[in-house]
C-alpha cells in the first residue's frame, strides 16, 4: 500500500491519529497531518483504510500494491 498525505487540504481534525496513531501524527505548531510510516505492515493496513476513510478532508489518498 502507498499512503499520499496532501498537508494542503488537510483541516488538522486528527481523525487519521486517532485511527492510527502509529502511522499518522500531527505538527504540534498547526495539526496538519504528519506521515510517520510510508510503508505500515500489514497489521495496520485496516486502521490505515479507516484513517483514510473518516479524514474529512479527503488529506490521506491510498493505492494498493499487489
Amino acid at each position: 500500500m502507498k499512503i499520499t498525505v496532501y498537508e494542503d487540504k488537510c483541516c488538522g481534525a486528527g481523525s487519521c491519529v486517532m485511527a492510527a496513531p502509529d502511522v499518522f501524527d500531527q505538527r504540534d505548531e498547526d495539526g496538519i497531518v504528519v506521515l510517520l510510516d510510508p510503508s505500515p505492515g500489514d497489521e495496520q493496513l485496516d486502521a490505515v483504510r479507516e484513517a483514510a476513510g473518516v479524514c474529512p478532508a479527503l488529506a490521506i489518498e491510498l493505492s494498493e500494491t499487489p
